[in-house]
Formats: C-alpha cells, sequence, structure tokens
C-alpha cells in the first residue's frame, strides 16, 4: 500500500506510474491553472493529468517548466498524461495530435497517452497510431479511457499492445465492481476520474461518520478508499490549500470495515456521461 505521495504503481511494461496526481478538467488557460501546476510540483505531487480537449494544455506546459525549475527537478520526475480527442481518431489524426499535444505542453514526449472515449468504429484505427508511437520510443505507456468491458474486448481482437491504463469514472456511488476486476485480470491500471464525484459526496452522512473517526476531511477518506483499492486517483483543485490536503492521505490507513462502508454507498450512479451512451 502507498505510503508516500511519490509512491508509484508499476504498469505491466515496467513503467512507474504515481498512485496520485493532479487533474485540470475544466482549469481554464491562465495564472490560476499555471500555479496549480506550480503548486502541485512544489508539495511533492509528480503526476499531472490534462487532454486536448480540456483547451489548457499550454497553460499545463507553462506550469511544468515553472514548477520542476522551482522544486530543482527533471522532466524524467514528472509523469505527464494527455489524451486523443475524438475528432482525431483516425490513425494519421492521431498521430498528429499527439505531435500538437506535445508541442502545445512544450515536451519531447508524454508518460503516458490516452483513447479519451471509445468512439465506436474509430478507436480501434487511433490504437494502432498509439501503438506506433509507443513502438517508436514516443510516449512510455498508452492506454484508455471510458472503455466499458466490451470496449476493451473489442479493442483486444486487433491491438498488438495491450491498454497499460483504464481511466475511468469512478467513486464510492459507481464503484465499478466487475470492471475493475477485469483491468486487474488482463493487467490494466484502473485509474479514477472525478474521485470526489465532483463534490457531490462531501455531505454524504456516511462518509461523515468516517472521516470525524479518522479526523480526516470527507476527500481525503474518498481518496484513502481509491488508494486502498489500488485505483490510481487523480482529484482535480485549483487551491493550494486543497492540493496539500489532497495529498494528506499516506498517514492513515482504512480498515476493512470502513472500506466496506464506503463500498455500500455504490448506486452505479454517474455524473459524467455514460460510455455507451454520449454524442460528442
Amino acid at each position: 500500500m502507498a505510503k508516500h505521495l511519490q509512491e508509484t504503481t508499476t504498469l505491466y511494461n515496467g513503467v512507474k506510474m504515481p498512485w496520485l496526481g493532479l487533474g485540470v478538467f475544466k482549469v481554464a488557460e491562465g495564472p490560476e491553472l499555471e500555479n496549480a501546476v506550480k503548486a502541485a510540483i512544489r508539495h511533492g505531487y509528480r503526476s499531472i493529468d490534462t487532454a486536448a480537449i480540456y483547451e489548457n494544455e499550454e497553460g499545463v506546459g507553462r506550469g511544468i517548466v515553472a514548477g520542476l525549475k522551482e522544486a530543482g527537478l527533471a522532466r524524467e520526475d514528472l509523469f505527464v498524461t494527455s489524451k486523443v480527442w475524438n475528432a482525431d481518431l483516425g490513425y494519421e489524426s492521431a498521430l498528429a495530435a499527439y505531435e500538437t499535444s506535445l508541442n502545445k505542453l512544450g515536451l519531447d514526449y508524454l508518460d503516458l497517452y490516452l483513447i479519451h472515449w471509445p468512439v465506436e468504429g474509430k478507436f480501434k484505427e487511433a490504437w494502432r497510431a498509439l501503438e506506433t508511437l509507443h513502438k517508436a520510443g514516443r510516449v512510455k505507456a498508452i492506454g484508455v479511457s471510458n472503455f466499458h468491458i466490451h470496449h476493451l474486448e473489442e479493442l483486444l481482437k486487433d491491438a498488438e499492445i495491450k491498454p497499460m491504463v483504464n481511466q475511468v469514472e469512478f467513486h464510492p456511488r459507481l464503484s465499478q465492481t466487475e470492471l475493475r476486476a477485469y483491468c486487474r485480470e488482463q493487467g490494466i491500471q484502473f485509474e479514477a476520474w472525478s474521485p470526489l464525484m465532483q463534490g457531490q459526496l462531501l455531505d454524504n452522512p456516511v462518509l461523515k461518520g468516517i472521516a470525524e473517526k479518522y479526523q480526516k476531511s470527507i476527500a481525503q477518506i474518498i481518496l484513502r478508499w481509491d488508494l486502498q483499492h489500488g485505483v490510481v486517483t487523480i482529484p482535480k483543485s485549483t487551491k493550494e490549500q486543497r492540493i496539500v490536503e489532497n495529498a494528506s492521505v499516506f498517514d492513515f490507513e482504512l480498515t476493512k470495515e470502513d472500506m466496506e462502508l464506503i463500498d455500500g454507498l455504490n448506486e452505479n450512479h454517474r455524473v459524467g456521461p455514460d460510455p455507451d451512451n454520449f454524442d460528442f
């Protein structure tokens, strides 16, 4: 079990990925974004997750450069993720999208590149492009986002390289038990987006009671629950105090009973689109 913020899980190809990172979904370009990335690096985060569709890769890149310089770190000390958007899910267009993301971020390579959504009839061509990038040593790890079991099964029919990561919506109201088990069997690292359910769990009475018991915030309880389930997590925040708080989850452990109490909150309830039914 992870004991500190820089602890990593090892993906099946040997690449080390931090258990906890900073997400920047819906954070607009500008000083707030750059300061959040800088603050995260300053306080020990070593993983930053963005995407082409967030339209903030340039600001993330500036924050990374400034943060690394401030902390006296090298590029290799950081794990950076981006994602190819649905409009670019062809072979050539996905290759081009990768170059665009790199240029915007001001980086020579990405640690992880994901297909953002499983657009039917398109994601296999994009996966071929990601395999090409990986074989050429342009990206350290490749994976998918928002893939159900049947999407993964479809991809694996023709894939030469198995996805190393599947990043999906995951929180106590959507615990994705079957998908997690499938990914575990396949050696695919499970990663959570929206781990705090966009703030909708912060007044939950069950979580409140557990938080009081450990003298932690509800957010910290949820993030700890993720880690104890072996789930890589990227909570989003732009506030330095919250960024620090979200990382203060390595000095306690939830009991088996408390883990089961939180598991019991599952209602298969999504705050984001269903990967079987989206129109973008």
